[in-house]
């Protein structure tokens, strides 16, 4: 008995999570899970469903695509532990969260590497036996930094995502392309509110009364990819923009090792710079 996730997105149309059901059920295959949503709309389906049994990837594909219309995107996918790796600055809060995790177990994936443009958190690294590559930007020019990053990153066979765990750099077009959908990024705050820049001090001026964190794909526009998690905790006027910096970083941490889990888990559908989320 094998297990697998089949993800399905397609047009909408009438009837459809009953013709998928039909070819589970005509091929014995067990569901376990199941989820959908329409976005009315854009008449946008989508359906994640965990089934087990004795599964013949072609065959069941064609099938499916059989009765699914024409533009419709099928994913059959074996659940085991994805290739991340992990790039940092400085600020060891979000980086040591997800360390920490994947020491406990709570992380269905192997860190090929921690790599870092400075060397400051090599140590904490090394504590959990995985790979720090320090990659300096101080004497190289942004594009030869990068290309510096690409190639290191290229020694890896396979890489299913890239988290950004408070690596203050932006990356170019180049970048972004070669790991389209790949990359998860933790912004400190709770976007589209204070884009950019020092969030927290932009908050602070403003007077808000929630602070908050945002994990999101990143793309070519600074802060604008699409958003998978996000969470606020409360403060006050007593606050000065100091204090809400380090109250965000619980809230950064815990949204970016939520979001990582969520695409361990194949639950993350992105169409329209938008996220459904299962």
């Amino acid at each position: 008995m094998e297990t697998y996730r089949i993800l399905i997105d397609s047009h909408d149309e009438k009837g459809l999570v009953y013709k998928i059901s039909s070819i589970f059920f005509k091929y014995d295959l067990n569901i376990l899970t199941n989820n959908e949503f329409v976005d009315r709309v854009n008449n946008k389906f989508f359906m994640r469903s965990v089934v087990t049994g004795n599964i013949d990837n072609d065959t069941l594909k064609k099938a499916l695509q059989a009765i699914l219309p024409n533009d419709a995107t099928i994913q059959l996918i074996a659940p085991k532990k994805k290739n991340i790796v992990l790039m940092a600055t400085k600020e060891s809060h979000a980086l040591g969260d997800i360390l920490v995790r994947f020491h406990d177990g709570e992380l269905d994936a192997n860190i090929l590497a921690v790599v870092s443009n400075y060397d400051t958190l090599q140590l904490l690294v090394e504590k959990f036996d995985i790979p720090f590559i320090h990659c300096s930007h101080e004497t190289l020019s942004r594009a030869e930094h990068e290309a510096e990053i690409l190639e290191t990153l290229a020694q890896f066979e396979s890489i299913d995502y890239i988290v950004l765990a408070k690596y203050m750099r932006i990356l170019t077009p180049k970048f972004v392309e070669t790991y389209h959908n790949k990359i998860i990024n933790i912004h400190h705050s709770f976007l589209p509110a204070f884009i950019g820049a020092n969030p927290y001090k932009q908050a602070y001026e403003r007077g808000v009364k929630i602070i908050g964190a945002t994990a999101h794909f990143v793309n070519n526009n600074l802060d604008e990819g699409p958003i998978i998690y996000q969470d606020v905790i409360h403060v006050n006027h007593a606050y000065d923009w100091k204090q809400m910096q380090r109250s965000g970083r619980d809230v950064e941490k815990i949204v970016l090792s939520r979001a990582l889990k969520l695409a361990l888990e194949d639950r993350i559908f992105v169409y329209a710079n938008k996220t459904v989320i299962f």
